[in-house]
């Protein structure tokens, strides 16, 4: 049996720390004083009424989360169906769409008389049947970015501008201009995973039910006494095939083994004698900040109902700003009410102050080239010198891929999701 420290209660964390657990002692370190990550369900109380709104990971679908599925499947946790469907509204021009179904698409009925607007549906497809073909002959130019592809088979400004580019700023927490510099493979290889490149067809998604949180508890039953919050860890060295953890406020503790669950550039900063290979890799995927509000205004959703979506991305004339999307929660989670609830990223300053209910930061991995390349050299640095990196930022930047990173680390200990089990 082997003594493991984990570094942070995100799902990484947590699932690593459920995983290892069956064969392990675990204990868990977090600097702040609740556990989850982004997992972060608020409870809020209007007019009377009590809901649990979901403030950082929302929905999952049943093709591209198999890990986290298992996951919830062995802890006992169901799953309610949702929607998730995608409005632009551009704010200079008044243009919205919802691509939902054939009415939502024209929810602004003028569209139906601009051959632009027709133009756009036109280019969708295009851009759908060229990328499956793609991805089906795995034809791929080195170091092509979505900006270079969409120059190069000439796909016209209004379609980058208010479809894919939008969409895609919406999935990464990303700007347009970063979009523009997104590598092509990764992004082909994530819509086409995803179903996004197809019309019908489409996973089926999923909340869980009364707020993502729900699974914390059962998750964290084997070795919720060896949680420890407020912690001060102030770094991590390794020396003679033991791993010490230093804090601020109180002795140095010893493990066999330590797996560190926290953001890239947090596990570097933790490292006390850094090799010269953690600090490329790790170094090389950077995230970034952003603000999230939960709020009821409106004004962020389209001008009309009718165009309201799960997922709506506001235009502006800024486009390295970082994505403005507002989700509508009512939709997401299913909620039966007058007022509409709404997380919003990167738009405090158009929200109304006395509906804002809750503000939050969460930061978000950033992909480039270079953060692709790095993750391509994760057996430099992941499970030597007893130490582990869990994280989303491994492979996709969303909840199943922080499940799947801890899955790889517990199976080097021969622990295994159920559904999974050697």
């Amino acid at each position: 049996m082997k003594n493991i420290a984990i570094i942070g209660s995100g799902v990484s964390g947590l699932t690593a720390a459920y995983l290892l657990s069956k064969k392990h002692k675990v204990t868990v370190f977090e600097k702040n004083d609740y556990i989850g990550g982004h997992t972060a369900t608020v409870d809020i109380e209007k007019a009377g009424e009590s809901f649990a709104i979901d403030t950082g990971f929302i929905v999952f679908n049943d093709k591209t989360y198999p890990n986290y599925l298992a996951l919830l499947n062995e802890i006992g946790i169901g799953k309610q169906a949702t929607e998730m469907s995608f409005a632009v509204h551009n704010c200079q021009t008044g243009l919205e769409y919802n691509g939902h179904n054939l009415n939502t698409l024209f929810a602004q009925r003028s569209n139906l008389f601009k051959p632009r607007f027709w133009m756009l549906v036109k280019e969708i497809l295009r851009f759908n049947k060229l990328c499956k073909s793609i991805f089906e002959q795995g034809n791929y130019k080195d170091s092509l970015t979505l900006g270079d592809f969409l120059s190069e088979n000439n796909f016209n400004a209004f379609f980058a501008e208010h479809y894919i580019l939008p969409m895609g700023a919406a999935i990464w927490s990303s700007s347009l201009t970063q979009m523009e510099g997104f590598e092509f493979r990764f992004f082909v290889q994530f819509f086409h995973n995803h179903g996004l490149l197809n019309i019908a067809d489409r996973p089926q998604w999923y909340v869980i039910p009364k707020g993502s949180r729900s699974y914390l508890t059962p998750l964290c039953g084997p070795f919720k006494e060896r949680i420890h919050l407020n912690t001060k860890l102030k770094s991590i060295a390794r020396a003679h095939g033991k791993v010490t953890l230093s804090f601020e406020d109180k002795d140095d503790q010893i493990f066999d083994e330590v797996v560190i669950a926290s953001h890239s550039d947090q596990a570097l900063s933790l490292l006390s004698d850094a090799t010269q290979d953690e600090r490329a890799v790790l170094s090389a995927m950077p995230y970034s900040e952003n603000s999230v509000v939960l709020h009821t205004d409106t004004s962020l959703l389209p001008d009309r109902k009718s165009a309201w979506a799960s997922w709506n991305y506001q235009l502006s004339s800024d486009r390295s700003k970082a994505a403005s999307v507002t989700y509508n929660m009512n939709i997401l989670q299913g909620l039966t009410t007058e007022h509409t609830f709404c997380v919003t990223l990167n738009q405090k300053e158009a929200i109304a102050a006395e509906k804002i209910l809750r503000e939050f930061t969460y930061h978000h991995p950033i992909f480039s080239s270079d953060s692709i390349k790095a993750q391509k050299k994760r057996h430099l640095i992941c499970g030597l010198n007893h130490t582990h990196f869990a994280g989303a930022y491994w492979h996709n930047g969303f909840h199943e891929d922080g499940v799947r990173s801890a899955v790889e680390v517990a199976e080097r200990f021969d622990c295994y999701l159920d559904a999974f089990a050697k």
